[in-house]
């Protein structure tokens, strides 16, 4: 199959559709996979961004577009970008880069989806602190038996701290602000592919296999 570039804002069910390519052999490239990994190697790279990311900075284009060099210099099956581009300098890096290593056979796959239906993934999002089995609290065919109370395990249930209506609303907005000229950039090039990802993993997953496929 192809390979695919994933733009997804929060809460749009990229990791669960990920997982399902990564059981048919894909290869997963994150930012932030790699970024630990390096730092966790204490290469003199790892020193470097662990430095950075202690001192609450980000890490630059250069540093990111390095690692994923790497990543892609050593391809050895078809590659989901995940994390990355994320900014319109970055997708320009990038593009670049897949000339020069003649990697063409690849789909960008937007998964679009609104705010509201964003947040209230995020936001009924629940996890069993016991046994780590999901839930969430507004879709009927996701919540537990009992409120609050984990049905595999009978342990309580957790929501995320860093999921509230206002910090998520901000994180989605700044997404979708960011990635318009990310996507008119692919759109350009004839490679981008805008899914409705509010149908559910199943059937969006089953929309991704086809473009990969086709």
């Amino acid at each position: 199959m192809k390979s695919v570039i994933f733009i997804a804002p929060p809460a749009a069910g990229k990791g669960t559709i990920s997982q399902k390519l990564i059981d048919l052999g894909y290869m997963h490239i994150s930012t932030g996979d790699m970024l630990r990994e390096e730092i966790s190697k204490k290469s003199k790279l790892g020193l470097e961004i662990e430095d950075i990311m202690a001192k609450g900075n980000l890490v630059s284009d250069e540093i990111v577009f390095e690692l994923i060099k790497n990543k892609l210099n050593n391809l050895k099956s078809s590659f989901i970008l995940d994390g990355f581009p994320r900014t319109i300098n970055q997708a320009q890096m990038l593009d670049k880069l897949l000339n020069e290593l003649k990697i063409d056979n690849y789909e960008v796959i937007y998964l679009d989806i609104n705010l509201e239906e964003a947040m209230h993934r995020a936001l009924g999002r629940l996890s069993c602190e016991k046994c780590g089995a999901g839930y969430n609290k507004y879709y009927d065919q996701m919540k537990p038996k009992v409120d609050n109370i984990c049905d595999k395990c009978g342990s309580n249930l957790i929501g995320r701290s860093d999921d509230n209506e206002e910090s998520f609303k901000v994180r989605f907005e700044t997404f979708v602000k960011n990635n318009a000229p990310i996507k008119e950039f692919y759109e350009s090039k004839n490679k981008l592919h805008m899914i409705d990802a509010t149908k559910g993993s199943e059937k969006t997953t089953e929309e991704v296999k086809e473009i990969l496929n086709d």
